[in-house]
């Protein structure tokens, strides 16, 4: 019999009742929302009723550089949060919600693996509780106000060459990237270029992410900028009187999901902004509830440490108050080797001297969580079965020179049996004394933050700002919006702006090429390489394996 696949695992699971779970978790049946049997809404009422309850500790999970071998983040993550329960330690995880575009495109979804996996795993990586489509609804909302108002009379003196709004989808679309609307006479609205983001890049997404509670949502949207006037001021959705009706959308979709692990660990899935793009955490929400009702909260940011997790530390916990009090790194051997040079075809065959020049990538977000960040880390090495002893041992000793222990993840094989060793060095370090920092002062100017980030995160000689980005930098200090924090859009595929350079590269510069004040989530983006907000689809899309039978079974999903 061959190897079961994620979604032939998660199928054989027996699941136990919402009710049941949330149970477990400590949350009365009177705060649950039921979407069927397996999945809740949480009513965020339930966050004032646990106000005076202390915090239990934050666990931080992020990674190496990707590669197309592939990390396991969100499998450690599930992994951890079930081997936390299995050497007795009450845990919830708290994850994003994946984006259709990735499960239809390349990457797949977003529920973990192997035996350390969120179920209801094909709910969960396609339509889930709807929140995905709601906010694609408000953000849509905000772009038709915007150009009724223009196509109205135009009160605001909008200049349609100015409008930063784009509408959205939750689809990697690249036809709908760079379009022109309103084509067909005046009735039909006034013509103009326009464009589409993936939803989770859409700055709804971000602000609900950020959001402390329905009020502060509703605040956040108002403060959204959809483009200038001809006298060169911000027009906000305030200015248009939609953020009322973009925070009745989004009611429900502010609600944290609650669904369980395969072993029964509670787990909100809650909000999904791409990393690359955006700030890549789930809801502060969603991780307030999460620590209010256990002793651990493993959470994860996407993508590498240099991404997730800078964005995590820069702009949610800055933002939240919220502190982490230990980081897991994870890392594979064969990643490591890729970094060293070996192609993926190449990967399962020993090869010490290609993870020898592989490993100053792992080293290098080590040292960053440790000196940069202030945190005590663990390195996870998600195994592989054809990881050798002599390779493992090279990891453990490069880590070991850091002051940093490894532990061996195998909770992909063996769920939160296999999770115990990384579970019992996160509880050892969550007690050690930290010294978290942020990577820069926001009050700082916004070249310094953009340099601080690039030079002690990156590790680069320096940022460059291109003609464009110097011209709205300009404009965004004298509008008074230089004191957010800044979330850089860069590749995840190297620690540069260019993916093509693996490992730990020295001797370059960042680009910045465009700036962008989302004043609604509270930061800048700062767009660097060739950083697009709608993806594609890649030549043999996943979509093209997926598929449902006569029951209603779906195959295919991974």
């Amino acid at each position: 019999m061959g190897i079961k696949t994620d979604i032939e695992i998660a199928q054989e699971c027996e699941k136990r009742k919402i009710t049941e779970i949330a149970a477990n978790a400590g949350i009365d049946e009177k705060y649950l929302e039921q979407y069927g049997n397996y999945k809740a809404k949480v009513d965020y009422k339930l966050l004032k009723d646990l106000e005076s309850k202390p915090n239990g500790k934050l666990i931080l999970v992020t990674a190496i550089t990707p590669t197309p071998a592939g990390e396991g983040k969100t499998t450690t993550s599930v992994g951890l949060a079930d081997g936390l329960r299995a050497i007795g330690k009450k845990s919830i995880v708290a994850l994003r919600e994946p984006s259709l575009g990735p499960v239809f495109g390349v990457k797949g979804g977003a529920a973990g693996g192997g035996y350390a996996q969120v179920v209801p795993m094909e709910d969960i990586n396609l339509h889930f509780t709807g929140d995905f489509h709601a906010i694609g609804a408000a953000n849509n909302l905000l772009a038709a106000m915007l150009d009724n108002h223009i196509q109205q009379g135009n009160v605001l003196g909008i200049d349609p060459k100015s409008i930063t709004w784009k509408r959205a989808v939750d689809m990697n679309d690249r036809q709908l990237r760079h379009i022109v609307d309103g084509l067909g006479g005046r009735v039909q609205g006034v013509p103009r270029e326009d464009g589409f983001e993936i939803t989770v890049a859409s700055e709804v997404m971000a602000a609900l992410c950020l959001a402390s509670g329905i009020t502060d949502l509703k605040e956040r949207l108002g403060r959204m900028i959809v483009g200038y006037s001809y006298a060169g001021k911000p027009v906000t959705a305030h200015d248009l009187k939609a953020e009322g009706a973009m925070a009745a959308l989004l009611k429900d979709a502010v609600k944290p999901n609650l669904v369980q692990t395969l072993e029964g660990t509670p787990a909100f899935i809650h909000g999904g902004p791409f990393a690359n793009i955006a700030h890549g955490c789930n809801s502060v929400m969603a991780t307030r509830m999460a620590l209010k009702l256990s002793d651990y909260t493993v959470t994860e940011a996407g993508f590498a440490a240099d991404l997730g997790a800078e964005k995590f530390i820069d702009i949610k916990c800055r933002m939240s108050g919220l502190r982490p009090s230990a980081v897991v790194i994870v890392a594979t051997v064969r990643a490591l080797k890729y970094h060293g040079g070996v192609p993926k075809a190449e990967l399962n065959g020993e090869n010490l001297e290609a993870l020898e020049k592989g490993l100053p990538n792992l080293l290098q977000h080590v040292s960053n969580v440790k000196d940069v960040y202030g945190l005590p880390c663990v390195v996870a090495i998600n195994a592989f079965p054809t990881d050798t002893k002599a390779e493992l041992d090279l990891v453990e000793k490069k880590c070991k020179e850091l002051g940093v222990n490894v532990a061996l993840s195998e909770v992909w094989a063996k769920g939160g049996e296999g999770g115990k060793a990384l579970a019992e060095e996160v509880v050892r370090l969550c007690e050690q004394p930290n010294q978290f920092s942020f990577v820069y002062d926001e009050k700082d100017s916004i070249e310094n933050k953009l340099n601080a980030i690039c030079t002690k995160v990156y590790h680069a000689d320096g940022v460059v700002l291109d003609a464009n980005a110097k011209k709205q930098l300009a404009q965004i200090t004298e509008l008074g919006f230089d004191k957010l924090p800044i979330c850089m859009a860069k590749t995840q595929y190297s620690f540069s702006d260019n993916a093509s350079l693996l490992g730990a590269p020295k001797g370059f510069k960042i680009t910045v090429r465009n700036l962008k004040v989302c004043a609604g989530a509270g930061f800048l983006v700062a767009l660097t390489g060739d950083i697009m907000t709608m993806p594609g689809l890649p030549k043999v899309p996943a979509a093209e394996k997926i598929d449902v039978d006569e029951d209603g079974v779906i195959s295919g999903l991974f």
